[in-house]
């Protein structure tokens, strides 16, 4: 049953990243009728918001969008950076509504990013834990208490994620709809998009807490 279930949230992960990168092809080719880049959009929302240390920059990867708290930058694919369509805007949008949570000190963004830097250890250890710890169940229930233990904070940290990703887009979309950014039809283009965009955390947060709950299940079941 555990391995089904691992299964279907792979495939679902899966499935929603390939109709999230096919809605972003299809509303790429369609071109915002202010014809402003995703890049230009991003720069607007930073001064509407008096955000003036936050530097938006272009990098090479493909969907590699992203806002870093640490060194203040907006980073956007290339894509992204100087597209002029409606799934450029809603990125570029999105990654600075994170700017403009970091600048109003939204409390989910700033309980993320106090975790980094305990999961950027955690993780280095989590796995090879967690199967000791499966491996050794019959011996000593320890290493799978403590991998147990590990992999809630991952658990955790993907379900904080989902509020701060939600705001994100909320923020964006409120901004480019109030500003005249988009048009009605590129605002549902730019909603859709963004709403897929989500689904992947969703999907992650749920398939984090399901195998949160068989390697809880597998204790137990030694305990009994």
């Amino acid at each position: 049953m555990s391995l089904l279930i691992g299964l279907f949230f792979v495939a679902l992960s899966i499935g929603i990243t390939q109709v999230l990168k096919s809605k972003f092809a299809k509303y790429a080719k369609i071109q915002l009728r202010i014809n402003l880049s995703g890049a230009e959009i991003a720069a607007r929302i930073l001064h509407d918001y008096d955000i003036q240390d936050v530097k938006i920059i272009s990098n090479q990867q493909h969907l590699s969008d992203h806002y870093n708290p640490l060194s203040k930058t907006v980073n956007l694919s290339q894509q992204v950076y100087y597209g002029k369509n409606a799934a450029a805007a809603a990125v570029a949008a999105h990654e600075c509504g994170h700017a403009v949570q970091h600048a109003q000190g939204y409390v989910f963004l700033k309980f993320r990013s106090a975790m980094v830097p305990m999961l950027s250890i955690t993780s280095r250890y989590m796995t090879w834990i967690v199967l000791l710890g499966v491996l050794m169940i019959q011996t000593t229930p320890i290493p799978l208490t403590i991998g147990i233990g590990f992999f809630g904070l991952t658990t955790l940290f993907s379900f904080i994620t989902l509020p701060v990703e939600l705001n994100a887009s909320s923020r964006a979309l409120t901004w480019m709809n109030n500003k005249g950014i988009v048009t009605s039809q590129e605002y549902t283009m730019a909603k859709d998009a963004l709403t897929w965009a989500a689904m992947t955390y969703v999907v992650a947060a749920l398939g984090s807490l399901a195998q949160l709950f068989q390697l809880i299940s597998i204790l137990n079941h030694r305990r009994d």
